[in-house]
């Protein structure tokens, strides 16, 4: 039940880091904006789009990989961690972009993949000429059990061993993802050395932070234990699937790793580093990659992104693992990105798509942590359709049509209803824009003060005027069977949160002594049951 307001408590935090209760958001930059018209997003383009990020409100800007890269895995295999690729631009234009960023008064956060490189990465070139070499322990080689197998039944992510053959050197590599990314040996005090030589590049260049892809792959078992089974259940794709990751991952070597990385960050001030956590074990790696002051300011984890519904359940469970408990670090949250279908498409299960936008996005902007907003969700954007023969990724191939693959979360931005591809480029796009897309472009928006792009801006807004949604406690509150409750508190500020999260209306009564300041798919005065798809904010009257 909802309590009367109580009076004046001790404040739940008072650490004012720019990055804590962020908001950021995340620039795909294939998909963002083409300033070449050659179909694929580009530096030049998001720097043209700065002014419109800034609008929103936001704080920080996440880059997805812009290095160097064959693009087997669209940037995430990394040829050089210290250049721009060609088809994204040069260092000339990274610095054009930090420096208007800067100049707008927006965060750069940059994507690092450390637990692997390309195969084309000089390192591994250098690699697998020979088992003596300077480099020669660089990557995770290995030899084949007597019979020629692999060494171990570790499997990859996309399908597969984890382990393939390489006659230069007679052995087995090891590849937690495409087999076209080596996986680094980070047990090796050179290797760490050189990682952190490429953290100290970008920090140089004025970067505030960085997102670290997949961290938790960052380091194997050396004795390359076979990894369990998982117990039957789930839905299982993947030989990948089968298996409880104990032996390929999430090794406790990693802490130490990122807390040379947390050294190296805080000697700059003002620096967030990100952990990107996925898998089994994720909540528990998540908490031990950022206790502390001696590891990674925040984690950011998947519990939201690979939700096939959204319930009070969730919810209650990401509040009840954060509580701000002495040593814990700090969470961040993001129901959408480009590893994930659009969450709208996920959970609207045949309802209004613009409501279920709507109070997914009062949602996130009330909840505990670092909010991420994907590109495109400010927009409301479905997941789009990508016919097959137009897919790219390689994950989305491998399992079609088992899975809706990546694709569909990575589509052009819809910059311009009546121009060529939606003002994305003029000529076709790497990927296709969804003709449902078309409508809700960003010109079309502007112009419509009910478009879900006004309210992003006034939600984002409202979290960074209210210190209990940036700062504050969090804690569920019962409001019965069939809504989400929860408190946050800060000071002398309590904000009460109400969603119905389901089909149907539900009984509600606005408690006496408090009143409506948000409200989305419902009135402000709130007579009557509270309808399907209805968020609230509410405040002391």
């Amino acid at each position: 039940m909802i309590s009367p307001p109580s009076p004046a408590t001790k404040p739940a935090s008072e650490r004012t880091e720019w990055w804590r209760g962020a908001t950021i958001y995340q620039v795909y930059p294939r998909s963002f904006a083409d300033s070449n018209d050659d179909g694929i997003g580009d530096l030049q383009g998001i720097t043209a789009r700065l002014d419109y990020i800034a609008s929103l409100g936001v704080d920080a800007v996440w880059l997805s990989p812009f290095f160097t890269s064959p693009m087997k895995d669209f940037g995430y295999d990394i040829a050089d961690y210290c250049d721009v690729d060609p088809v994204f631009g040069s260092l000339a234009d990274f610095d054009e972009l930090i420096t208007k960023a800067h100049r707008l008064g927006l965060r750069i956060i940059t994507d690092l993949v450390l637990a692997h490189t390309s195969d084309q990465h000089a390192w591994f070139r250098d690699s697998r000429q020979s088992r003596t070499g300077p480099k020669s322990d660089w990557y995770v080689w290995a030899d084949a059990k007597p019979e020629g197998s692999p060494p171990s039944n570790w499997q990859s992510v996309f399908g597969g061993p984890a382990w393939t053959w390489d006659a230069r050197r007679s052995q087995y590599y090891m590849h937690n993802f495409l087999t076209e990314q080596p996986q680094l040996n980070l047990h090796s005090p050179s290797v760490q050395d050189a990682l952190l030589d490429v953290v100290r590049f970008w920090l140089d260049r004025g970067v505030d932070g960085f997102r670290l892809d997949a961290i938790n792959f960052a380091m194997h078992d050396p004795l390359l234990t076979d990894n369990p089974p998982l117990p039957p259940g789930g839905k299982r794709t993947r030989p990948f699937d089968f298996q409880d990751k104990l032996h390929n991952q999430s090794q406790p070597e990693i802490v130490d790793f990122i807390g040379r990385i947390r050294e190296l960050t805080d000697s700059y001030g003002g620096r967030l580093t990100v952990a990107e956590v996925v898998g089994d074990h994720s909540e528990q790696e998540m908490q031990a990659f950022t206790q502390g002051e001696t590891r990674l300011n925040s984690a950011y984890g998947f519990l939201y992104l690979y939700a096939a519904s959204l319930t009070p359940n969730l919810v209650r469970q990401a509040a009840e693992a954060w509580t701000g408990r002495e040593h814990q670090g700090w969470p961040s949250w993001t129901f959408s990105n480009h590893d994930a279908p659009r969450a709208i498409s996920r959970w609207a299960e045949g309802r209004d798509l613009k409501a279920y936008a709507e109070m997914a996005m009062l949602l996130l902007s009330s909840l505990r942590g670092n909010i991420f907003i994907y590109q495109g969700e400010e927009l409301g954007l479905p997941q789009a359709d990508v016919p097959f023969e137009r897919l790219s990724d390689p994950e989305a191939i491998a399992n079609w049509p088992q899975t809706l693959g990546r694709d569909g979360a990575r589509t052009p931005i819809p910059w311009a209803a009546d121009q060529p591809h939606a003002g994305f480029s003029s000529v076709e796009p790497w990927l296709p824009i969804d003709a449902r897309h078309i409508d809700l472009s960003v010109d079309r928006q502007e112009t419509d003060r009910t478009s879900m792009l006004h309210l992003t801006r006034r939600l984002v807004a409202f979290r960074k005027a209210n210190p209990a949604l940036v700062l504050g406690d969090m804690s569920i509150l019962d409001v019965g069977p069939d809504l989400l409750g929860f408190e946050r508190l800060y000071g002398n500020q309590r904000l009460i949160c109400v969603f119905n999260l389901g089909h149907g209306s539900a009984d509600w009564t606005l408690p006496k002594g408090w009143r409506v300041v948000q409200a989305v798919n419902a009135n402000d005065r709130v007579t009557g049951p509270l309808p399907p798809m209805a968020g609230l904010i509410l405040a002391t009257a």
